[in-house]
């Protein structure tokens, strides 16, 4: 492989420092970081990096007086040439004949260069003048110079005869020729033939002169007078050119030809094997013999020693010359580069091949000298990274690498979004950049375990899995060209606290309570069968603050299991579970089973008995509706899916009676008869129902005498009822929570609730007439004590909830044991609100008001037939109540609560 021939040498690629504005400085050996060195037919002068100002250079040649700026088509045409490596480290080459070089009798070489060197923003501009002398005698018969952008070949002048065909008179008719242009015309072979005077080839970008020995020709590469050959496989630039010019023994003619290898590279086992012909047949016509051969870099030979520590080989075949660097060997250079964003590398070394050989005669010589910069193709080049998390610091670090210098890490993508480093360091998340002793680069990275771009996850129950997903966001630069590399740091930990759970009970609740664990609240709450949402969780009054949260759950509620019941108690679980969803798995259980006080069966003196059936949890199947007595025409008057509510006299149902001696005793049984004593099955898919016999029996005293007073007055014919007088209390009272089992006293008032908190009333008869029963008419609030004030704000509009309410009324069951008579006792929850106007609260307390209607059960007409707010079932009854029947008697009570202050 070669090199460009069309790339602009001017440029320079490193990042450079700035010196600021200087004054011009002339220097030869001076300025140790302008270093001139003579090399051969070649001056080479090496500008060190720390001299760059900006990325660009300007070179001028110092022609006496005058400075010409060597433009790239100049500098070739003209023999000089540049290389610099991506840091700003510059070689200039001059050809000893180049054009502007004062040139002592091709002995004595004086150079002058003048370097200006420009900022980015161009204001500032730093100036190197340089001079050097250079002395250089042992010039060969033919001496070729292939450098990277021009040909060179100078010919020793000899006496020659006239040129053939031309006279005296002719010779005499060419244009005097002056000391540094002698040559009159040129004919190039390409292969045909194209002739040019002097001026025309100089307009064409050739170059031609005739020093005081020599004659000199020089040309680009890929001129339209240039051509390609392959030679012994090498692909070859031919310049072959014939020049005309008058001495002072008439108009002579010099056949010149240079050819120059362009390719003959190859790379193998990270090796470079450069190959040129042993015998470049366009410069050679019969017998030839190489009388030196020497290996260079940079333009400078290398003795055997400096070959042979540097790993570089240098021998030769029956048809090439081959030299042999190792890809890194310390004389080139990599450079970054990053296409389709991956990383990779390219390596620049510029071995020199100079040989010297004889012709056939052995009076003629030839030095053939071949500059020949090579880059390699593209070596891709994953970063690598080495983790060095630490656990017990709890950090992640990782040290990405190897980049050449040319690379640079501006931002690192997070699972959050993308941060400079500048506000990686700022956040926390130390960026660093490290180069070691091979001056290769790398970027270093530490993250704590607990920051907000770590994700976790838990793969076993008590391990904390960490994981740090990262992309760093790389250019090389100068080009700005950008490339990125992924990784993803992982790091377990056994540092997981589980959460929790403790719980008592008291006569009616369970009271539960969790603890959080190291991950906070990161779970599902489950209650039996249910999960608990925000608004399950305000039903069992959710209190949470911040490392706890506890519930308060009545023991008849329907996520309670019930496990056995006896005459006078049962015994309820609550099933407590915090469930990880994520990972499908228990965090923690809680099993709280208490026994609480409940009469199952109740003997009345009128010769009545009530009983209630309770599902336990190993009956998953039951029905309570479907039980009956023994006479399986009794059926419950109540049921739902975890009672029934048995009622009905001692001589029925088929209740049977034993006396004993002081006592008697009734009993019936509870169970499934009609199943039981069934043979037929309507499908063998229908399952029975389980079994289950529940036993109930009262007892009478026969031995106790009672006195009674008796009065008898005959009745006239007519038959007439008296009104009576009397009075019925209507009261409304304010419950701490959702249980229902106390509530504010009358000196507890004003109450003091936060916005939205539940409020649960209970608005009840207090009677002892089980015939009587309590239903809401309308239920409003206002702000002052008088019902009749305003504003005002319905809640409860003719026994219903106000469908404009956004948080509309929520109306509960009854189920407390205590209450004697439930369907005297309506239970409903509003949150807490205030009123506002325009925006501005008005004041921060509020009243509620309700109209009850007092129905007699046995009548049920009018008014007290309304069914929107309370359904005939189970959710707002408690086993007992008759629905049937009609109603014709009414009357209306109002009731109010107490003051209730809203809490900022």
């Amino acid at each position: 492989m070669g090199w460009p021939r069309n790339i602009l040498l001017w440029n320079l690629m490193a990042a450079l420092i700035t010196l600021g504005q200087a004054r011009p400085k002339f220097s030869s050996h001076a300025n140790s970081r302008l270093k001139g060195d003579c090399l051969g037919n070649l001056m080479r002068l090496s500008l060190h990096e720390a001299l760059a100002v900006g990325n660009q250079l300007e070179v001028e040649a110092i022609n006496g007086t005058t400075n010409i700026a060597l433009t790239p088509s100049l500098a070739a045409q003209c023999g000089y040439s540049m290389e610099s490596d991506p840091w700003g480290n510059t070689r200039i080459y001059t050809s000893l004949l180049a054009c502007y070089v004062d040139n002592k009798n091709d002995e004595v070489f004086n150079i002058g260069l003048a370097l200006k060197m420009y900022s980015q923003s161009l204001s500032a501009i730093v100036t190197h003048n340089v001079a050097e002398t250079c002395s250089y005698s042992q010039w060969a018969s033919r001496e070729i110079l292939c450098d990277r952008n021009y040909m060179e070949v100078s010919y020793r002048m000899a006496k020659t005869d006239a040129v053939k065909g031309h006279t005296q008179e002719e010779s005499n008719a060419v244009p005097e020729a002056s000391a540094a242009h002698g040559i009159w015309k040129m004919t190039f072979y390409t292969p045909e033939p194209v002739s040019m005077v002097q001026r025309e080839a100089e307009q064409a970008g050739y170059s031609s002169m005739i020093t005081s020995k020599r004659v000199v020709m020089r040309s680009p590469y890929n001129t339209p007078e240039t051509y390609s050959e392959d030679v012994a496989g090498v692909p070859m630039e031919v310049f072959r050119v014939s020049a005309y010019y008058k001495d002072p023994h008439g108009l002579s003619v010099v056949n010149m030809v240079a050819a120059c290898p362009t390719g003959g590279v190859l790379f193998a086992d990270d090796v470079i094997s450069w190959h040129v012909p042993y015998r470049i047949t366009p410069l050679l016509d019969g017998t030839f013999k190489v009388v030196e051969i020497h290996m260079g870099i940079n333009g400078q030979r290398l003795d055997k020693a400096q070959i042979s520590t540097r790993g570089y080989k240098l021998a030769t075949t029956e048809f090439h010359i081959i030299i042999e660097i190792p890809i890194g060997a310390p004389d080139g250079y990599f450079k970054s580069h990053a296409p389709d964003y991956q990383y990779h590398v390219v390596y620049t070394v510029e071995p020199m091949l100079e040989v010297l050989w004889t012709a056939g005669n052995g009076r003629e010589d030839t030095r053939y000298k071949v500059l020949f910069p090579i880059t390699t193709p593209l070596i891709a080049r994953p970063p690598r990274h080495q983790d060095d998390t630490s656990t017990g610091d709890r950090m992640f670090a990782v040290l990405l690498g190897d980049f050449l210098q040319d690379v640079e890490l501006r931002n690192i993508t997070f699972t959050t979004g993308v941060l400079t480093v500048q506000e990686c360091n700022a956040r926390g998340y130390i960026v660093q950049e490290h180069t070691t002793l091979d001056n290769s680069k790398g970027f270093s990275l530490h993250v704590p375990f607990d920051a907000d771009v770590v994700l976790k996850r838990n793969p076993e129950l008590l391990v904390t899995e960490y994981v740090l997903p990262v992309s760093f966001g790389l250019v090389v630069v100068p080009e700005e060209v950008p490339f990125s590399h992924t990784l993803e740091l992982h790091a377990n930990l056994e540092d997981v606290v589980l959460p929790s759970l403790t719980g008592i009970c008291d006569e009616s609740n369970f009271y539960l309570s969790v603890k959080y664990g190291s991950q906070g609240s990161n779970f599902q709450t489950w209650l039996g069968h249910q999960h608990l949402t925000e608004e399950v969780l305000e039903l069992y009054n959710f209190q949470e603050n911040g490392t706890h949260f506890s519930l308060i759950v009545p023991y008849n509620a329907k996520d309670t299991a019930f496990e056995i019941i006896t005459s006078n108690s049962i015994r309820a679980r609550a099933d407590l579970l915090l469930y990880d969803h994520i990972n499908n798995r228990a965090l923690a259980n809680l099993f709280l089973a208490c026994t609480f006080p409940l009469i199952t069966t109740n003997c009345y003196s009128n010769g009545t008995m009530t009983a209630v059936a309770v599902k336990v949890e190993s009956l998953n199947n039951l029905t309570p509706g479907s039980l009956t007595l023994k006479d399986t025409s009794c059926k419950p008057v109540f049921s739902d899916d975890r009672f029934a509510y048995f009622s009905f006299s001692v001589d029925s149902c088929g209740t049977t009676r034993t006396f004993f001696s002081h006592y008697v005793m009734y009993e019936n049984e509870i169970g499934h008869f009609d199943t039981r004593n069934s043979y037929k099955r309507t499908s063998l898919a229908t399952a029975p129902d389980p079994e289950y016999r529940q036993t109930i029996s009262c007892y009478y005293v026969v031995n106790e005498t009672k006195a009674i007073s008796f009065g008898y007055k005959p009745r006239g014919v007519d038959f007439a009822t008296q009104v009576g007088q009397g009075h019925l209390d209507v009261k409304m009272k304010l419950a701490y929570d959702s249980s229902y089992q106390s509530c504010y006293k009358d000196e507890e008032f004003p109450v003091t609730k936060y916005l939205r908190e539940p409020l649960y009333f209970d608005v009840f008869l207090e009677s002892s007439d089980p015939n009587l029963e309590l239903l809401l008419d309308n239920c409003w609030a206002t702000l002052h004590e008088d019902s009749t004030s305003t504003p005002s704000w319905d809640i409860i509009v003719d026994g219903c909830e106000n469908k404009d309410d956004g948080y509309s009324t929520t109306f509960l069951p009854v189920h407390n044991p205590k209450v004697e008579f439930p369907y005297q006792h309506k239970h409903f929850s509003v949150k807490m609100f205030t009123f506002i106007r325009d925006e501005e609260v008005l004041e921060d307390q509020i009243y509620f008001h309700c109209n009850a209607v007092i129905c007699d059960s046995n009548q049920m007409e009018g008014i007290c037939r309304r069914d929107c707010a309370y359904p005939r079932d189970s959710s707002y009854t408690y086993p007992g109540m008759n629905w049937k029947g009609k109603r014709d008697d009414s009357s209306q009570r109002l009731t109010s609560s107490g003051l209730i202050h809203l809490k900022h």
